[in-house]
Order: C-alpha cells, then sequence, then structure tokens
C-alpha cells in the first residue's frame, strides 16, 4: 500500500509539473516526453501508471519514443517500447523511431524496434528505407542488422539512389563505406542499379577515385560501361 501511494504521489507531481495552461492529453504527452528525454525510465512508468497516453505527440509530432530515439535514450526507450509503444509512429517530418534509429545508428534501440513490429518496409521523408541513410552514414553494424531483418537492399528512393548508390555518391569511400559495400554486395544488392541519371555505381565509385569500393564491385561483376 505505501508504495502505491508513494508511487500515486510521484504521478501526481509529474503530472502537475506541467503549465496549467495545459490539460488531458497535451499535459501527460509533456510530461511524458520530459521523462522520456531524460531517460528518466522510472518516470516514465509511473506516468503510464497513472494514465499517461504513450503515443500522445508534441508539437512536433514526436511520440515520447521518438524523442527518446532522438537522443539515444535507451533505458527511456526500452520502457516505452516494453509497453507498447509504436515503433513506427512518424512526426510530421515523417521519422519514426525506427526509421530514425537506423538512420543515426543507434544500434540498440533498433535492435528493440526490430523485435517490436518495426515495418521494414516505412520510409522516411526522402522515400528512402531506414537502410539507405544507414549505409550513407557509415553505420557498419546498423547495416548488417537491417540487412539481417529482410530490409530490401535495392529499395530506391525520391533522388533515384539505393543504399549502395548512396553509400558511394555521400559516404567517404573509407574503410567504414567499404565495408558496407562489401555487405550490400554479398546481400545480392545490383551493383548495375543506376541512379535517375542512369550512372552505375561504378562509374560513381571511379569519379570519386574510391579504388577500393571499385575493385569490390568489379569482383562482383559490375558492368564497365
Amino acid at each position: 500500500m505505501l508504495r502505491r501511494s508513494i508511487l500515486a504521489g510521484a504521478a501526481s507531481l509529474l503530472l502537475t509539473a506541467v503549465p496549467l495552461a495545459e490539460t488531458g492529453k497535451a499535459m501527460s504527452a509533456t510530461s511524458l516526453h520530459a521523462a522520456a528525454e531524460g531517460n528518466d525510465a522510472a518516470a516514465i512508468k509511473t506516468l503510464l501508471a497513472a494514465g499517461a497516453e504513450i503515443d500522445a505527440r508534441n508539437g512536433s509530432g514526436a511520440t515520447a519514443l521518438l524523442v527518446a530515439t532522438h537522443g539515444n535514450r535507451v533505458e527511456a526507450a526500452k520502457a516505452l517500447i516494453d509497453a507498447g509503444a509504436d515503433v513506427n509512429a512518424k512526426d510530421r517530418i515523417e521519422d519514426s523511431p525506427y526509421l530514425y534509429a537506423g538512420a543515426r545508428g543507434h544500434l540498440e534501440i533498433l535492435k528493440m524496434t526490430l523485435r517490436h513490429g518495426a515495418d521494414l518496409k516505412s520510409t522516411n521523408r526522402y522515400g528512402g528505407t531506414a537502410l539507405i541513410p544507414a549505409s550513407e552514414r557509415g553505420h557498419v553494424e546498423t547495416v548488417r542488422t537491417l540487412i539481417a531483418a529482410g530490409v530490401d537492399v535495392d529499395h530506391v528512393n525520391k533522388l533515384g539512389w539505393t543504399a549502395l548508390l548512396e553509400a558511394i555518391i555521400l559516404g567517404n569511400g573509407g574503410p567504414r563505406h567499404q565495408q558496407i559495400v562489401e555487405l550490400l554486395v554479398e546481400a545480392g544488392a545490383d551493383v548495375d542499379l543506376a541512379d535517375g541519371k542512369g550512372v552505375t555505381p561504378l562509374q560513381h565509385a571511379r569519379t570519386a577515385g574510391y579504388k577500393e569500393i571499385e575493385a569490390i564491385l568489379l569482383a562482383a561483376k559490375a558492368r564497365r560501361e
């Protein structure tokens, strides 16, 4: 009984810590978002027990889980996901916890979203899967994880780029991007799938002077011209 009273009191304090002008859903949302930002799993559990709406949105349309994902707040994300937060809920710029974790290489949160219903076909505002920005940014283990989960390695975004093309065009040609190109090739990526202007991955690699990536593509039987 004492523990229950303490939890109820804590929830009341957290909920009333929001300005009085905010009521109902907005009040609980603000408190839950703050707890997520602060990586306060205990406060999240208390707020949810007191009736806070788990997928309520803030001013940018983000859920508390997306806020936790933005900051790579693993404990907060776990508390929210375990309680049933929607890992695919998008904000106003079409980011979801799953997509953002993939794009930013927040591997622990990404794996949690994959275990709890991540939509592998969902896309960001550029029309890309989580695999495409992960490849661009050099997140090797994230790319490995997304490939293993079954994300389409040949998905084409609004720019006309696949993950392979983006890794070459926007990558730096260094060891991490070389490894990502190898992972994509090993996963069956089409090494001849050109961009919207007809330029192939091999041509982009040659233009950029990425000799190691060029060698990987040639070993995978990329068309020379």
